[in-house]
C-alpha cells in the first residue's frame, strides 16, 4: 500500500500522488509508468470508473477495483441559484454532509471547497459553526469535489472542462485544522499531468491558526492567504470569533507580518459587515489601525463581505449605504478594498450559508 494510506479496502485512489501511484503498481509487478497513466486517467481525463482506464490491463483494473474506492463521496442534491451557482450537497464516507459550490462569473469559473463535514470554530455568524465539527475530510474527499463538479459542468455544458478553475478554501471547516490532508489534496490538484490548478490561483482562508499559517508560509509551493477578521478589537472578535481568545489580534497581525509573501501578493482580510456590530466608522478607523504595519508593507487588501442571512443566526446585513462608506473609508487611506458581490444567496450557496441543508429554503 503506498506511504500515507493504512486500510486495506476501501482507501481513497484519488487522494494518492502520481508518485505514490507509480510505487503502488510497481509493487504489484507492473511497470511504474502504468502508474502516470493512472493517474492521468483519474485527474486529467477524469475517468468515473476503472474500467475506463483502458491504458491499463484489465485484470490491474480489477486488482485496483477490490483494492480502492473511487467514489469518496455521492451528490444527494444540486441546486442552482437564479445567477448560476451551484450548490452540490455530497454524502461522505459515514454518512457526513459537506457542500462544495460552483461559481461562474462570466469565463471565470471558481470552486468554493469544503475541508471538513462541519466546523469546530463557532463564528457566531456563520451557519456552519451551527453543525459543530463531525470529521476531517481526508485527501481524496477534497480532491473527488473539484473532479465531480468539472465532470458534472463538462455534461451540463456540452464541452470539455474549464481550461481555468480558481480554487477557494472557504467552503465548510477550518483548512488549517487538517492541514496534511489538504496540502496533500492541493498538491494532487496542482500536478500537471492531471488538472494542474497550480497555486496562484488557489485561496486559502483561515480564521487565524497562527501556527498553521507559519506553516504554511514555509511551504514551497502553497495557496493565497486568506484571514477572516471582521473585528479590529479583540473585545469584539472574541465575541464573534472565540479563535481570538486562543490567538488574539496582535499574534495574528504576527503571523501575517511574518509571512512570506511573493512579490507583488497581498493577504486577503476578510471583513463580514454586520449590521450595528462591526460596520461604524469607529470600525473602519480601529480596522485601518490594525493593519497599519501591513499597509505600511503593501501587504493587506480587504475583502468587505456583506452578511448572508442564515435560520437562527441573529444577525442582519448592514445597510448597502454602510457598506459603501464603510470601504470609502478604507480606500481614503489608500488600503485596496472590495465589496463581495453575494453570490447564490436564494439556494443558501453564499458564504456563512453553507450548513449541509437539503432544502435551499430551509
Amino acid at each position: 500500500m503506498p506511504a500515507g494510506m493504512n486500510e486495506s479496502a476501501g482507501v481513497g485512489l484519488l487522494g494518492l500522488t502520481r508518485q505514490q501511484l507509480s510505487a503502488y503498481v510497481a509493487e504489484q509487478g507492473l511497470p511504474s509508468y502504468r502508474g502516470r497513466q493512472l493517474f492521468q486517467a483519474l485527474h486529467h481525463r477524469l475517468v468515473e470508473t476503472l474500467d475506463e482506464v483502458y491504458e491499463l490491463p484489465r485484470a490491474a483494473r480489477r486488482q485496483l477495483a477490490a483494492a480502492f474506492n473511487l467514489a469518496p463521496l455521492h451528490a444527494t442534491q444540486v441546486v442552482e441559484a437564479a445567477d448560476g451557482t451551484r450548490r452540490y450537497l455530497f454524502t461522505v464516507r459515514g454518512g457526513q454532509a459537506i457542500e462544495t459550490v460552483w461559481i461562474p462569473d462570466g469565463k471565470r469559473i471558481t470552486l468554493c471547497l469544503s475541508s471538513q463535514a462541519g466546523c469546530p470554530m463557532m463564528c457566531a455568524f456563520c451557519a456552519t459553526a451551527t453543525l459543530g465539527l463531525q470529521r476531517n475530510l481526508t485527501a481524496d474527499e477534497i480532491v473527488a469535489q473539484v473532479i465531480y463538479v468539472l465532470r458534472d459542468a463538462s455534461r451540463r455544458l456540452g464541452r470539455p472542462r474549464p481550461a481555468t478553475v480558481n480554487l477557494v478554501l472557504m467552503g465548510m471547516g477550518e483548512p488549517l485544522l487538517n492541514y496534511e490532508h489538504v496540502m496533500r489534496a492541493l498538491r494532487i490538484l496542482a500536478d500537471p499531468e492531471g488538472l494542474h490548478i497550480v497555486p496562484r490561483r488557489v485561496t486559502l482562508s483561515t480564521v487565524g491558526i497562527v501556527p498553521k499559517i507559519a506553516a504554511l508560509g514555509r511551504e514551497p509551493d502553497r495557496p493565497g492567504l486568506a484571514v477572516s477578521l471582521t473585528a479590529p478589537t479583540d473585545e469584539l472578535r472574541a465575541r464573534l470569533m472565540p479563535v481570538n481568545l486562543t490567538y488574539p489580534l496582535d499574534a495574528l497581525r504576527q503571523a501575517c507580518l511574518d509571512f512570506p509573501r511573493r512579490a507583488g501578493e497581498r493577504i486577503t482580510f476578510e471583513y463580514v459587515l454586520l449590521d450595528g456590530i462591526n460596520d461604524g466608522d469607529d470600525h473602519a478607523q480601529a480596522l485601518l489601525k490594525w493593519l497599519a504595519p501591513l499597509r505600511a508593507r503593501e501587504a493587506a487588501k480587504v475583502n468587505l463581505i456583506p452578511h448572508n442571512p442564515a435560520p437562527g443566526i441573529p444577525f442582519r446585513p448592514s445597510s448597502p449605504e454602510r457598506i459603501l462608506g464603510f470601504q470609502s473609508r478604507l480606500r481614503a487611506k489608500g488600503l485596496p478594498t472590495y465589496v463581495r458581490r453575494p453570490r447564490g444567496r436564494d439556494i443558501f450557496a453564499a458564504c456563512g450559508m453553507l450548513a449541509a441543508t437539503s432544502s435551499p429554503s430551509a
